[in-house]
């Protein structure tokens, strides 16, 4: 299973759970002067965010099994956390949930 398909399969479940979800979509353009153009996000901002039943905020990123935390993700996750908001990682919809739920202090 792709880190996509986690992705997907955990925005139908955290829905299916009465939360808004949405994905964090980035990425690059180039412009007619030959220059990046970054759209988007900020680095390290999560693959999902949204809110839970009661309004608040959740920021969940996505992983396979093993794969890497880069810092900036770290780093994101632990700046919303200071801030009372729900942030962590997740490789499936039971961790996403345990997320959004407020019962994971794994990053």
């Amino acid at each position: 299973m792709t880190e996509t398909d986690i992705m997907h399969q955990i925005m139908l479940d955290v829905s299916a759970a009465g939360n808004l979800i949405f994905r964090g979509n980035v990425g690059k353009v180039k412009l007619r002067d030959g220059r990046w153009f970054d759209t988007g996000l900020p680095k390290g901002f999560s693959d999902l965010f949204g809110a839970d039943k009661d309004g608040r905020l959740f920021f969940i990123e996505v992983k396979v099994p093993g794969g890497r935390v880069r810092d900036e993700q770290k780093k994101f996750i632990t700046a919303m956390r200071k801030r009372g908001l729900k942030a962590g990682i997740a490789h499936d919809s039971k961790e996403a949930l345990e997320i959004i739920n407020g019962h994971s202090e794994r990053i």
